[in-house]
């Protein structure tokens, strides 16, 4: 089911917006996909599970925008969202032009400062919620026309923005983190396991203890929790810690 589709299904209020499963809490389970992958490819790692959307990356891969843009229309014809990680935190005053290149959730990595937060939502969304401009015809749901303040309230309604919490600082300051705007956090336990190596005194001993952390941190605000477990069989651990969204990598 293409993004046509999917958008005529929401209009007619067949489809819960992914934004809005991932607000309220539903459990949804993403799956990465290689920028180079085929669309054979990519049908077959989605027909191994309900995906709610498939991730790709540019902090860790190489990264071309015109790739980005081919792997979103190939995302479109089989019908799953795609989910961004971006390539650095100093780069958040890019969303925008990220977002025009056709991804539905955009990722900031190695988030500690409030003021990449704050950058984040002023160019993730449009005006009056931030400043992103309008808009490349390559976006996510190019096909709602371009009508500037229509598209504008729709984006701001479904884009989703994920910020990745790395460190024992973006751990003790998660409520800092969490203005409204921000959608969910990521985890990204490698490196906070380095983080805690270097710090050997600080009472977070354990993942699972910077996890239960947040949680409790963060469980009277609008933000919902990722983990990128990787393998499916870990699911009921993180769904048990308060944890709603999964990054797995594909099934053999």
């Amino acid at each position: 089911m293409g993004r046509r589709t999917i958008f005529k299904e929401m209009a007619m209020g067949n489809e819960t917006p992914l934004k809005e499963r991932i607000r309220r809490g539903d459990i949804v389970i993403g799956v990465s996909a290689s920028m180079d992958a085929t669309k054979s490819q990519l049908e077959d790692i989605l027909s191994k599970d309900d995906y709610g959307f498939v991730m790709t990356d540019s902090q860790h891969s190489p990264f071309s925008e015109h790739k980005m843009v081919d792997f979103c229309n190939m995302a479109d014809e089989v019908g799953i969202p795609v989910h961004l990680r971006i390539d650095h935190p100093r780069h958040a005053y890019l969303l925008g032009n990220l977002a025009d290149l056709g991804p539905a959730m955009l990722e900031i990595p190695l988030v500690e400062d409030p003021a990449t937060v704050r950058e984040a939502i002023e160019f993730f969304y449009f005006p009056p919620k931030g400043r992103r401009s309008f808009v490349g015809g390559n976006r996510w749901g190019a096909e709602l026309g371009n009508d500037m303040n229509m598209y504008a309230e729709w984006w701001n309604n479904n884009g989703i923005l994920c910020i990745q919490i790395e460190s024992l600082r973006a751990i003790e300051n998660i409520r800092a983190l969490s203005p409204p705007g921000v959608d969910m956090f990521s985890w990204g336990p490698s490196d906070l396991e380095w983080d805690r190596k270097m710090h050997p005194h600080h009472p977070f001993k354990t993942d699972d203890d910077c996890i239960k952390h947040v949680m409790d941190q963060v469980n009277d605000l609008d933000v919902r929790m990722s983990y990128r477990s990787y393998d499916p069989k870990l699911r009921n651990k993180y769904l048990d810690m308060g944890v709603t969204v999964l990054f797995e990598q594909p099934q053999t």
